[in-house]
C-alpha cells in the first residue's frame, strides 16, 4: 500500500506513554496508582514458587545481619547456636523428607541476608534440606547469603509483604540476638499472636541475658499493665539449642521414620540433641495464605 503523501504521521501517538501495553509500561507499573498491584505481585511470586516446593510450614529464625562467624566471642557462639538449630532442626522437622502428601514442613525460612539468618540458612544446607530466604532491598544494598535454596531466594520491596510470608506459614519463631529489624519482625509477631491474627506458636528467644536487657518482658511490660499477663509467657528465653527444641513441649519433631523416607539415615553423632527424641513439630498447619528495580525509580 502506497503511503498517502498528505497525511499526517502517527509517530506521536505511537511515541506516547498511553499507547503503551500496560504490562510493558515499566513508568505506568512503578507508578502510585499501581502500589496494590505491585504488592500483590510480591505476593503471588514467592507464594508461587513455595507451593512448587510444596513448602506447608516453616521454623522462622530472626537475627542481626551483622553477627559474624570469626567475630567476637560472643557473636560466634551465637552464630554456631544458631547453625545448630538450622540444621537439628531441618534433620528432625520434616523439610529433608516430604511426607506422603509431598509436603514439606518446618523449612528453615529467614530474612536471608547474612549474620544469624545466614547461620540457620547455613545449618539447614548442612542436613540436606531446602531452606527460604527473604531478602529485601535496602539503601545499603543487603546480598542474599550463599546457603538459601536459589528457587526459593526471594527479593522483596515491601517489609509489609516480606513480613507477611516469613509469618504466615510458621509454626515456630526463633528469635537470635540482632537490632530493630530483628525487634521488628519478633514483636509484629508477638502482636499477630495477642491479637489473635496469627496462630497460636511457639516464639522463642535466644540468649536470655540479651533479651532481658533491652525488654524485661515480665517486670516491665506485663507488670506494668501494658500488657495482659497471658501474652508475657510465650518467649521462651533460653542459651541452647537443645533447650529449645527439647525443652519447649510444644515443638515436636517428626522422627525420619514419619517423613516418608525409605532409606535408613545414619544420626549424626556430634550433637548432644541425640539424647532426646522429642524434637521439634509433629502436626501441620492447614492455613495458606491469609523483584525490585536497583535504581532511582523503584517504587515507593
Amino acid at each position: 500500500m502506497t503511503p498517502d503523501p498528505n497525511r499526517p504521521s502517527n509517530a506521536a501517538q505511537k511515541a506516547s506513554s498511553a499507547y503503551r501495553i500496560a504490562a510493558l509500561d515499566r513508568d505506568f507499573l512503578l507508578s502510585d496508582t499501581q502500589r496494590g498491584l505491585r504488592f500483590q505481585m510480591e505476593y503471588e511470586k514467592a507464594e508461587e514458587a513455595l507451593r512448587a516446593w510444596k513448602v506447608n510450614s516453616t521454623i522462622v529464625c530472626f537475627g542481626s545481619a551483622r553477627v559474624r562467624e570469626n567475630g567476637p566471642p560472643h557473636q560466634a557462639a551465637w552464630y554456631a547456636q544458631a547453625r545448630e538449630f538450622g540444621r537439628i532442626a531441618s534433620q528432625e522437622g520434616g523439610a529433608i523428607f516430604a511426607g506422603t502428601d509431598g509436603e514439606r514442613e518446618n523449612v528453615i525460612a529467614t530474612g536471608g541476608g547474612p549474620g544469624l539468618m545466614e547461620a540457620a540458612n547455613r545449618g539447614a544446607y548442612d542436613a540436606g534440606a531446602p531452606t527460604i530466604g527473604f531478602n529485601i532491598t535496602l539503601p545499603q544494598e543487603q546480598e542474599p547469603n550463599p546457603w538459601t535454596t536459589p528457587d526459593l531466594t526471594f527479593r522483596f520491596h515491601y517489609f509489609a509483604m516480606r513480613k507477611m510470608h516469613l509469618a504466615m506459614r510458621a509454626n515456630a519463631l526463633v528469635a537470635f540476638p540482632g537490632g530493630f529489624g530483628t525487634l521488628d519482625e519478633l514483636f509484629e509477631v508477638m502482636t499477630l499472636r495477642q491479637t489473635r491474627k496469627g496462630r497460636d506458636i511457639p516464639i522463642i528467644l535466644f540468649d536470655e541475658k540479651y533479651w532481658r536487657d533491652i525488654v524485661n518482658f515480665d517486670r516491665s511490660c506485663c507488670a506494668s499493665g501494658g500488657s495482659e499477663p497471658t501474652t508475657c509467657g510465650f518467649a521462651l528465653q533460653t542459651a541452647r539449642p537443645r533447650d529449645a527444641l527439647g525443652s519447649h513441649r510444644r515443638i515436636r519433631l517428626r522422627t525420619l521414620h514419619d517423613q516418608g523416607g525409605s532409606e535408613a539415615r545414619a544420626e549424626p553423632q556430634d550433637s548432644s540433641f541425640q539424647k532426646d527424641k522429642s524434637l521439634c513439630l509433629s502436626g501441620k498447619i492447614n492455613q495458606r495464605a491469609m523483584s525490585a528495580p536497583d535504581d532511582a525509580s523503584a517504587p515507593r
